[in-house]
């Protein structure tokens, strides 16, 4: 994956934190409640007042009302009070990267206009990208 767009994005996302991401990502998806798919996934999210969350993806028998790890971890943070999104991790047990499905994806872009996004694979391995190499000409809430 060509890294060198994305960046810029990570410039202000200390080692630190990155790391802290991707543990909680990683611990998230072992939480996961997937009778169906059999696809767990973990996500962690970073705001600008330093706190991450976390969230696991929840299926449910009637599919549309599963919910993705990505979104569940923001929503928790949204309810905490947060809303400047600066970085996110997302974690699977599977040699296969994770992506963002496109819900996931607009909800990210609703807190951020872009940030980096981690994507991290069974063996622990990452790939880096960003909010808008994922969604490039975005719509968010200052269209409206």
């Amino acid at each position: 994956m060509d890294q060198s767009p994305t960046i810029g994005v990570f410039k202000d996302l200390e080692p630190k934190l990155r790391l802290e991401l991707i543990n909680q990502a990683q611990s998230a998806y072992q939480q996961a409640y997937v009778p169906y798919s059999h696809y767990p996934v973990g996500s962690a999210v970073l705001f600008s007042s330093g706190k991450i969350y976390s969230g696991c993806n929840v299926e449910n028998a009637s599919y549309g009302l599963t919910v993705c790890a990505e979104r569940n971890a923001i929503f928790q943070a949204i309810a905490q009070g947060e809303r400047d999104l600066k970085g996110i991790a997302i974690a699977v047990p599977t040699e296969a990267f994770p992506s963002p499905c496109g819900a996931c994806r607009q909800v990210i872009r609703e807190f951020a206009m872009d940030c980096p996004v981690i994507l991290i694979n069974g063996s622990g391995l990452t790939r880096l990208t960003s909010l808008k190499k994922l969604l490039p000409d975005s719509f968010g809430p200052e269209f409206l």
